[in-house]
C-alpha cells in the first residue's frame, strides 16, 4: 500500500499492474526529454543575439519538427494501445464475484457458489485493532486464490461508484443498471487495500475495499467456512 511521502506508484501485485508501472517510466522519460528539449530552446531563443536567415524559411526544419514529435507520440501510443487490449482481456476466469456499490459500502457474491454472499462495511476508528489501517480496514475482505484469473462484475444499486485497487491495477466504475466487467490476476499473496474512486456522496471516502490474496487452499478453507455460516 501506498505511504507518506512516496513519489513513485504502489508496488505491483499483478502482471497488468507490472506492465502499467513499466508504461509509466517510459512515458515519463520521454516526457523528461521532451521538457528538456523544449527548455533548452526556450533559453537558447531568449539568451542568443544571433540570428539566421535560413531558420526563417526552411523546408528542412519543418520536417523535422513535424516528423520527430509524431515518432513521439508513435512511441507513447504503441504501448499504451497495447496494454489497453491486455486489461480488456479475460480470458476462462477461474472465479467470478460481483461487486455491488450502495451508500456507503460494499456488496460481494461469488456467483460460483450458491450461497457466498456478504456486505463489506468500514471498520469505525475505534473498533481497529493494532496494526489495522483507518479508513482502510473492513469487517470482511475479499478473499481470491493467487495466480487464478479472477473475474469482476460491477455494478451499484443507487448512485455512480467506482471499485478501484491501485495494486493490483483495477479501476472499473459501478453504474446503477449496467453491469461492467474487469480481470486480475493477483502474483503474490498479501492484503491489497483500495476506495472507491468515484465521488458519490458525503461519505464517499468511507467505502473502502480491502482483497486478501491466499494460496488456493487456503481459499478454499475459507469458502467453506463462509458457506457454513450461511447456512447456519
Amino acid at each position: 500500500m501506498a505511504h507518506p511521502s512516496q513519489l513513485g506508484l504502489q508496488d505491483a501485485a499483478s502482471p497488468i499492474m507490472e506492465e502499467l508501472i513499466h508504461f509509466h517510466d517510459h512515458a515519463l522519460v520521454v516526457m523528461i526529454f521532451v521538457s528538456t528539449l523544449v527548455f533548452y530552446m526556450i533559453i537558447t531563443t531568449v539568451s542568443t543575439k544571433l540570428t539566421n536567415s535560413h531558420l526563417f524559411d526552411s523546408q528542412e526544419i519543418e520536417v523535422v519538427w513535424t516528423f520527430v514529435p509524431g515518432m513521439v507520440l508513435v512511441l507513447i501510443a504503441l504501448p499504451s494501445l497495447r496494454i489497453l487490449y491486455l486489461m480488456d482481456e479475460i480470458s476462462d476466469p477461474h472465479l467470478t464475484i460481483k461487486a455491488i456499490g450502495h451508500q456507503w459500502y460494499w456488496s460481494y457474491e461469488y456467483t460460483d457458489y450458491e450461497d457466498l454472499a456478504f456486505d463489506a462495511y468500514m471498520i469505525p476508528t475505534q473498533d481497529l485493532l493494532p496494526g489495522q489501517f483507518r479508513l482502510l480496514e473492513t469487517d470482511h475482505r475479499v478473499v481470491v486464490p493467487i495466480e487464478s484469473p479472477v473475474r469482476v462484475l460491477v455494478t451499484a444499486e443507487d448512485v455512480l461508484h467506482s471499485w478501484a485497487v491501485p495494486a493490483l491495477g483495477v479501476k472499473m466504475d459501478a453504474v446503477p443498471g449496467r453491469l461492467n466487467q474487469t480481470a486480475f490476476l493477483t502474483s503474490r499473496p498479501g492484503v491489497f487495500y483500495g476506495q472507491c474512486s468515484e465521488i458519490c456522496g458525503a461519505n464517499h471516502s468511507f467505502m473502502p475495499i480491502v482483497v486478501e490474496a491466499v494460496p488456493l487452499e487456503h481459499f478454499e478453507n475459507w469458502s467453506s467456512m463462509m458457506l457454513e455460516d450461511a447456512s447456519l
